[in-house]
């Protein structure tokens, strides 16, 4: 063909050149987003295999009988490795968010079914994923968050045990927790909501196939978490991190088809075709599922329990560097292939190591740790600011290296003070028409060009709308983040992602 406005080369070259900004996916210098198996062939597979189903359109599996046939691999892979038995049914969704969605609404949908009146609540720790709240926004929840205990990430069983009532539609606990990893009290909190006849929840999209197949599994030392627990109702994972497959690729499991079947949507009332759909999506990509599916048929359980030894063995020489670096500690007991590190408040100022501080020098060696910024909860405690890392497979080669640059970030850093946030805010004040006062004061309120102002009076935005990259170092955007009300801080936050994708001619 003829037509074409650009030679496909020379398309690809530049794809290739934005892509070599972007942070490197593969060789374990990026510990969150990105979940490397190591494995080039598997990476090979999951592209040839979505590439033979890229025109398929996965709404309709009666007619791409494919969609059907994978789909029923991937379910009953999931079903088989957390533990369920024939009653427990499931769909593939586009990732976490949405299987998390589809928990609440079903959740919700089957409460009101069963007479509930009034506003439906959706009990969940502090440290339930973000998309939950996402999940009460949209469907008209009001959200409970229980406090967790501050050096451990969990929270206390009788905080949940007095949340419960009429109102209650759904329970969520995390196997583990993305902020701390903490394994939530699964069994005890069961214990709680069956007799009462509320649904359980057990989110685990981050790290439930590396659980499943964790060492401690296999000897009994792992606490239950999954279907084994009878008062379980739906259970969500993730296929693109620990299942290795690209994004976005997720499984929602319910426990019994007719509490299942509260997921569908479905309507003949229009002229077209009978829309029936099992999750948020009509139409979609059959290619993460295929990925998927040849991914696990590729692996079978022995290719994902080594894949799973070797994520494990990187995560205790890890949690081994951080106990020797003076002036940080592992927040809680960690389980699984995650754990987030704060500053030892044991030892004296002058041996402290600032968390943020530590990973702005980390990246500026090349490696990505995720910020996480400290929270005040609900009952006045405060959660501690925190650095983030997420191991893979591939981990376990860059562990010399990167322990190495771990030590070296820290003892660049020792001894720095955190960034006041409330100070800052004041410095920054000086720039801003009217000061925090006026900014505090009309945020919810705020346009988009008003909202790009402040953000340029940061630092954090371009001047002329280019779009602008973050500063060198995080610690100063988290103390922000930090310091500002939470409602004007989203706010900002919004407008910043919206101008950063925004085009620029």
């Amino acid at each position: 063909m003829t037509g074409f406005r650009r030679l496909a080369a020379d398309i690809l070259a530049e794809l290739e050149a934005l892509r070599a900004a972007d942070a490197p996916t593969h060789g374990g210098h990026v510990l969150s987003y990105v979940y490397d198996s190591g494995l080039p062939e598997l990476d090979e597979l999951a592209a040839r295999a979505a590439q033979l189903v890229q025109p398929v359109n996965g709404l309709d599996p009666t007619v791409f009988t494919s969609v059907a046939a994978m789909e029923a691999g991937v379910v009953g892979f999931a079903r088989r490795v957390f533990h369920g038995d024939a009653e427990v049914v499931g769909s593939v969704t586009s990732g976490g968010t949405e299987s998390c969605l589809l928990a609440v609404k079903t959740a919700r949908d089957v409460w009101r079914a069963g007479g509930g009146q009034g506003v439906p609540r959706l009990v969940a720790p502090t440290t339930a994923h973000a998309a939950f709240h996402k999940a009460a926004h949209y469907f008209g929840l009001e959200l409970d968050l229980v406090p967790v205990a501050p050096d451990t990430g969990r929270p206390e069983v009788d905080a949940v045990a007095e949340r419960l009532d009429s109102r209650v539609a759904l329970v969520v606990v995390s196997a583990p927790s993305y902020p701390f990893a903490t394994l939530d009290p699964v069994a005890e909190i069961a214990a709680l909501t069956a007799p009462l006849g509320v649904a359980l929840h057990v989110d685990a999209c981050i790290g439930g196939f590396a659980l499943a197949f964790w060492p401690d599994a296999a000897s009994g030392a792992l606490r239950e978490w999954d279907f084994r627990v009878p008062g379980v109702t739906s259970l969500s994972a993730d296929l693109h991190k620990y299942g290795y497959a690209p994004k976005g690729v997720s499984v929602l499991l319910t426990r019994d088809r007719d509490r299942q079947r509260h997921q569908y949507f479905a309507t003949t009332g229009w002229p077209g075709y009978p829309v029936v759909n099992p999750t948020m999506t009509g139409s979609k990509p059959a290619g993460p599922l295929a990925a998927a599916w040849a991914i696990i048929e590729a692996l079978g359980e022995p290719g994902f329990t080594e894949l799973t030894a070797r994520a494990a063995r990187a995560t205790a020489a890890l949690l081994t560097v951080i106990e020797r670096i003076d002036g940080l500690r592992v927040v809680g007991a960690p389980t699984g292939p995650l754990f987030a590190v704060a500053t030892d408040d044991r030892v004296p100022p002058a041996r402290r190591v600032d968390p943020h501080h530590w990973a702005d020098a980390a990246r500026a060696a090349g490696w990505h740790l995720q910020l996480q910024p400290a929270l005040t909860q609900a009952d006045g405690t405060r959660l501690p600011h925190t650095t983030h890392l997420t191991v893979t497979p591939v981990t376990e080669a860059a562990v010399p290296e990167l322990s190495a640059a771990l030590v070296a970030a820290a003892d660049a850093v020792r001894g720095l003070p955190p960034i006041d946030g409330a100070a800052l805010l004041a410095e920054l004040a000086t720039a801003l028409p009217g000061g925090v006062d006026a900014l505090a004061a009309t945020s919810a309120g705020l346009d988009a060009d008003g909202a790009a102002a402040w953000l340029t009076a940061f630092g954090l935005l371009g001047a002329a709308d280019t779009g602008g990259a973050l500063p060198d170092r995080l610690a100063p955007v988290l103390a922000l983040v930090a310091a500002l009300p939470a409602q004007l801080t989203e706010r900002l936050l919004i407008e910043l992602l919206a101008r950063v994708v925004e085009p620029h001619d």
